[in-house]
């Protein structure tokens, strides 16, 4: 491998970290700025993105443990889009209809 190819893979190590770190970054701003613990959506979606870039990083460098970590996480953070989803669907649908979520 030439040093092309690792400064690409440190690099991309980087940027998923960044990614994953970031996110706490966002949380803290917006819990502080509501006074209070809020995760925004803004959380899961980074979450992914560090998580799927620490991923690719991980299967190269052939961290099995580092793999496990990376690829369980992931369906976690989806599935709170999923619910964030479901949750904000009854509020959509009442606000088109002109009504008050139930």
């Amino acid at each position: 491998m030439g040093w092309h190819d690792s400064v690409f893979w440190f690099a991309l190590g980087l940027v998923g970290q960044a990614a994953f770190f970031s996110r706490f970054l966002v949380q803290w701003i917006v819990s502080e700025r509501a006074g209070r613990s809020v995760v925004p959506v803004a959380f899961w979606y980074l979450s992914i993105a560090g998580s799927l870039t620490l991923l690719v990083y991980a299967i190269h460098r052939q961290e099995p443990i580092f793999v496990l970590g990376q690829s369980v996480g992931g369906f976690v953070y989806i599935r709170n889009l999923v619910l964030l989803r479901r949750e904000q669907q009854p509020v959509a649908e009442a606000a088109s209809a002109g009504g008050e979520p139930t």
